[in-house]
C-alpha cells in the first residue's frame, strides 16, 4: 500500500471493511487497485466502480460498471447493481462505504416517504438532494443523485454530485465519479450531447463506463444503465460489450 493512502472510516474513526471504492486517489486518498485490508485483517470487498451521470433534454441517465474485487486484485462479483432508487422519480449511484451507503439509502428513502405523508406530495428535486447532502455529511460515501420534479409534464432533470463534507454542486451536464473517473470524463467530454433525448444519451452513458473499464482494472463486467423520468425509474443490465442482456429491463424497486 502506498505511504499516502488511508483507510476508509467508519463515524467511529474505526476502519470499515466493506465498500464501493471511490478510487483513483482523488475522493478518499486511495491509488488506484490498492485497496488494502481491514483494520482487523478481515478481506476487504471493494469495488474499483466507474459511475456517471448524464443530463439528456428529458431525463437523466446514470451509468456504472457491475464488479466488485476482493483486495482490488480478485473479482468476487460480477454482478453488483451500484444504482438505487430513493424517491419515485430519483435515483443514486454508489461509490464509498458498503455499510455506510446502505444506511444513507435507506434512511433517505425513509426521508423521502416521510415528507410526502406529512404534506400530501412528493418532494421536489431541490428539497430531495438538499436532504440528501445533509444525510451524507461525514459518511464515507460518494453519490450522484439525478431526479426530475414528480408530477411535472415536461419537468427540468437534475443530477447533482455530492460528497461526505455536506457539499452539493448541480451539474449542467454530466458527472463521474470512482477509480474510472478520469477515463469516463473524457470519452464524455468527446460524445455528449446536451441536446439529446435520453435514448440518444444513453449509448454515451454506456461507452464512458465501457472506456474506463478498458483501462481500471477496479471496474468492469458490463454496465447498469438507468433511465430517470417523470414516469419513474427503469433499469437495464448491459455485458462488457454494451449489449443489453436478455430478461435484464425493468423498474427498479
Amino acid at each position: 500500500m502506498n505511504p499516502n493512502d488511508r483507510p476508509t472510516l467508519g463515524a467511529d474513526g474505526s476502519p470499515t471493511g466493506d465498500r464501493f471504492e471511490t478510487g483513483a486517489g482523488l475522493q478518499d486518498g486511495f491509488a488506484d487497485g490498492d485497496h488494502g485490508v481491514a483494520g482487523d485483517g478481515a478481506a476487504e470487498y471493494s469495488t474499483g466502480t466507474t459511475t456517471v451521470g448524464l443530463v439528456a433534454a428529458d431525463g437523466v441517465v446514470l451509468a456504472t460498471d457491475r464488479r466488485a474485487s476482493l483486495g482490488g486484485r480478485f473479482v468476487s462479483n460480477k454482478d453488483v447493481v451500484k444504482v438505487e432508487q430513493v424517491h419515485p422519480t430519483a435515483a443514486l449511484t454508489i461509490a464509498g462505504s458498503v455499510g455506510a451507503a446502505q444506511a444513507y439509502i435507506k434512511q433517505l428513502r425513509a426521508e423521502s416517504d416521510l415528507y410526502r405523508t406529512r404534506r400530501d406530495r412528493r418532494m421536489s428535486m431541490e428539497a430531495l438532494s438538499s436532504v440528501a447532502s445533509g444525510l451524507l455529511r461525514g459518511l464515507p460515501v460518494s453519490p450522484l443523485l439525478g431526479g426530475v420534479d414528480p408530477g411535472t409534464e415536461g419537468a427540468e432533470p437534475h443530477l447533482y454530485q455530492l460528497d461526505g463534507a455536506g457539499g452539493r454542486i448541480e451539474e449542467s451536464a454530466y458527472a463521474a465519479t470512482g477509480s474510472g473517473m478520469t477515463v469516463a470524463t473524457g470519452a464524455l467530454e468527446r460524445e455528449y450531447d446536451p441536446d439529446a433525448d435520453i435514448e440518444a444519451v444513453v449509448p454515451t452513458a454506456v461507452d464512458a463506463v465501457l472506456a474506463a473499464s478498458e483501462r481500471d482494472t477496479a471496474s468492469g463486467n458490463g454496465v447498469v444503465v438507468a433511465r430517470v423520468t417523470s414516469d419513474g425509474v427503469e433499469t437495464e443490465r448491459r455485458d462488457g460489450t454494451g449489449a443489453l442482456m436478455n430478461g435484464a429491463t425493468g423498474d427498479i424497486q
